[in-house]
């Protein structure tokens, strides 16, 4: 599945963009606690000195279902475009944290949110209060289809700028990385 979206930080208060999404489906609340793993022998899976992730293998806890996940980003330059992502549900958490310490890879982050989750046209719309890091919105359009990235970006950075708050312009980063940024430069 191919996941183009867009992640930006929220500046304005909690109940005007709470107020603005009821507009929207809402699709309900999840607590959300991701694990990401690095394995010290492939480079592919560790961040870069800067904190940028390539790829990532990650766990999942929400709402009484285990997930693992293996996401591959897709970059222009700098510039992250999408990642391809394959997912699936997992019955025993602590069966899968023994199979990942067995394969080699450590934790290198973890990730506590709270998702409120709408849906508008093609768009899924998180709107995620991060332990440790703030307000985010991460407006999603899902496809399996071959579609042109750059447009599809520009129609979604549209409907969060007709949102009418206050947002960071695209954060070109997803939540691990900003959490290892702040961790590792006090940001």
């Amino acid at each position: 599945m191919k996941e183009i979206e867009i992640l930006v930080q929220v500046f304005a208060d909690e109940a005007d963009v709470l107020r603005k999404l009821s507009e929207f489906e809402f699709m309900g609340d999840k607590r959300t606690v991701d694990t990401y793993y690095y394995d010290p022998l492939r480079p592919e899976l560790q961040p870069d000195g800067n904190g940028h992730l390539y790829a990532c293998c990650r766990t999942r806890q929400k709402d009484g279902v285990n997930y693992i996940t293996y996401k591959n980003d897709h970059f222009d330059g700098d510039t992250w475009l999408y990642s391809d992502e394959a997912e699936t549900t997992v019955a025993d958490m602590s069966t899968m944290c023994e199979i990942m310490h067995a394969l080699g890879l450590r934790e290198l982050i973890k990730i506590d949110n709270l998702k409120r989750t709408y849906r508008a046209g093609d768009y899924i719309i998180e709107f995620e209060t991060v332990a440790d890091l703030g307000l985010f919105l991460e407006v999603e359009y899902c496809t399996p289809n071959d579609v042109d990235v750059a447009q599809i970006k520009s129609q979604i950075q549209s409907f969060i700028d007709n949102l009418g708050f206050a947002v960071s312009p695209e954060m070109n980063a997803g939540k691990p990385e900003l959490m290892l940024r702040k961790k590792q430069w006090g940001e």
